[in-house]
């Protein structure tokens, strides 16, 4: 009795460890050309936050490639009551990246990441989150993605660990 109590207790503690187990750190992109990075967004499909709680639909993100090497970014999105709600900020390459990690700063001294995990060849859709796992935007160069490059995306983003729960798809016009 003694000797099957601890193999069952040996178990327990076995499976538990695997549930809990942390995924492997996030990997980014090999590089981003910002040049070609630049422009409109769409935001497809995101994992709730607090700083977007208002936006109800029609989400984007623009982006700038300055000379410095920084990038000027562009939030917008529709509210509730119709009205268009925006952030304006500044996004830094982390150094040694190949660009693919960026901290952005809407209310300095604050920073966040912005690491690309997930990018087509063709820059017709990007999959953006942080380290921890916390934060997860899909975007596209058009207000819809076609299922097989949503797909792709999805994808990207279970490669990377994400468990997709979460996602909020986000309606455009």
């Amino acid at each position: 009795m003694r000797r099957t109590a601890t193999f069952l207790l040996a178990l327990a503690t076995s499976v538990a460890g695997i549930v809990h187990a942390a995924p492997p750190p996030m990997q980014t992109v090999e590089s981003v050309d910002l040049k070609r990075y630049a422009g409109m967004w769409y935001e497809i499909a995101n994992f709730p936050m607090f700083f977007q709680r208002d936006c109800v639909g029609d989400t984007t993100a623009e982006y700038t490639a300055h000379p410095d090497g920084t990038v000027g970014v562009n939030n917008r999105c529709r509210t509730k009551d119709g009205d268009i709600d925006s952030a304006s900020g500044t996004a830094t390459v982390v150094e040694g990246s190949n660009n693919a990690k960026l901290e952005v700063s809407f209310f300095k001294p604050f920073k966040g990441d912005y690491w690309v995990i997930g990018l087509d060849p063709e820059y017709r859709w990007s999959v953006v989150g942080t380290p921890d796992r916390k934060y997860l935007w899909i975007l596209s160069r058009s207000p819809q993605l076609p299922k097989e490059e949503l797909d792709k995306a999805l994808d990207a983003a279970k490669a990377q660990g994400y468990q997709l729960d979460e996602l909020r798809f986000t309606p455009q016009k």
